[in-house]
């Protein structure tokens, strides 16, 4: 059973950001803008000195790497209250959502067949758009033993999925069906490969990071045997 440091560490070591820099335990990271995990602090164990100038440090290296200053906060956690005492707060307007949900399952639970690591234009363009950054390739493709792994009809990829291996952790994200092909059971299928590839790796267990409003995905992962392991919030200084 991972704890919820050393699963969000093995996150952190799975989707990893152009420039992360250590806060005692603490993990600055910045990739240029290119989602919420990438460009925050990590904040699970000690910072090695009181929280207030903690944070005042995650703002200067904000500001060293162009993004807004953001904290990755594990709810009910030892640091949450010192935090909002500083003067942070939920950052209500995240694009991505202010809460995640990490999920946690058995890979034999759902693993059929195994996934084929293509590394396409195809799945590029649809799991980060038509124009790739080197913030992009870098996070997803990077961290750990990666596979990129899609569906694939008349030469066009339709579904995709990335899917990184970090100890015995099978990391899932960037599930795309393109909307011409969606409710015919292909994320189930991709999510099955991508679990029989996790097994052939040595991953035993995957997980995922998933926004608290995206109830389709939740539902999915939950069918597939998933359940909550906690959550977190993004946080932000209250007057920027």
């Amino acid at each position: 059973m991972h704890t919820v440091d050393h699963l969000e560490s093995l996150c952190a070591r799975a989707w990893p950001a152009l420039a992360e820099v250590p806060l005692g335990n603490w993990l600055m990271r910045a990739a240029a803008g290119f989602t919420g995990r990438a460009n925050s602090t990590l904040t699970c164990g000690d910072p090695g000195l009181p929280i207030p100038g903690a944070l005042t440090v995650i703002e200067g290296f904000a500001r060293e790497h162009g993004i807004k200053p953001t904290a990755h906060v594990v709810n009910g956690s030892v640091h949450e209250q010192a935090i909002a005492a500083s003067g942070w707060r939920v950052d209500l307007d995240h694009p991505g959502g202010a809460e995640s949900q990490v999920m946690t399952g058995p890979l034999e639970k759902f693993a059929d067949g195994v996934a084929e690591n293509r590394d396409l234009p195809g799945w590029w363009e649809l799991t980060a758009g038509s124009e790739v950054s080197s913030a992009q390739r870098h996070v997803l493709g990077s961290g750990g033993n990666v596979c990129f792994a899609s569906i694939i009809e008349n030469d066009t990829v339709i579904a995709a999925v990335r899917g990184a291996v970090v100890e015995d952790l099978l990391h899932v994200a960037r599930l795309a069906v393109r909307p011409s092909h969606r409710r015919q059971g292909l994320a189930r299928r991709l999510m099955g490969e991508l679990a029989g590839w996790g097994l052939e790796q040595g991953a035993t267990t995957c997980v995922l990071q998933v926004a608290e409003h995206n109830e389709p995905a939740i539902r999915l992962y939950e069918e597939l045997g998933c359940t909550e392991h906690h959550r977190y919030r993004y946080w932000i200084p209250a007057v920027s």
